[in-house]
C-alpha cells in the first residue's frame, strides 16, 4: 500500500470539476484508491463519494493506493493533486 497526502489549495476547495477529473484518472487503475479528509472517508472512484467529503481549503486529505499499479497510481495522483487542487 502507498500513502500520500495533499493540502488542498485550491480556494474552491474539492468542487465538482477537479472531483470529476480525479475520479476518471482514479478509474484508470487497477488499484483501490481511498481518500481520507478530515470530514470522512471516500472510495476514489466513486464522484458522489467524493464530493459527500466537502473537502476546503486547508485541509488535508490522505490518499491511500493499493493494489497491482499501486506506485504508478500514487505517483500519477499525486502529480494530478499537485497541478489541479
Amino acid at each position: 500500500m502507498k500513502e500520500f497526502t495533499h493540502v488542498i489549495n485550491d480556494p474552491l476547495g474539492l468542487h465538482a470539476r477537479p472531483a470529476g477529473m480525479l475520479v476518471k484518472a482514479c478509474a484508470g487503475f487497477a488499484s483501490a484508491v481511498t481518500i481520507t479528509a478530515p470530514t470522512g472517508k471516500a472510495d476514489a472512484k466513486r464522484l458522489m463519494a467524493v464530493m459527500r467529503l466537502a473537502a476546503k481549503q486547508g485541509m488535508e486529505l490522505t490518499v491511500s493506493v493499493e493494489g497491482a499499479d499501486e506506485e504508478k497510481a500514487a505517483t500519477e495522483l499525486k502529480a494530478f493533486l499537485e497541478a489541479n487542487l
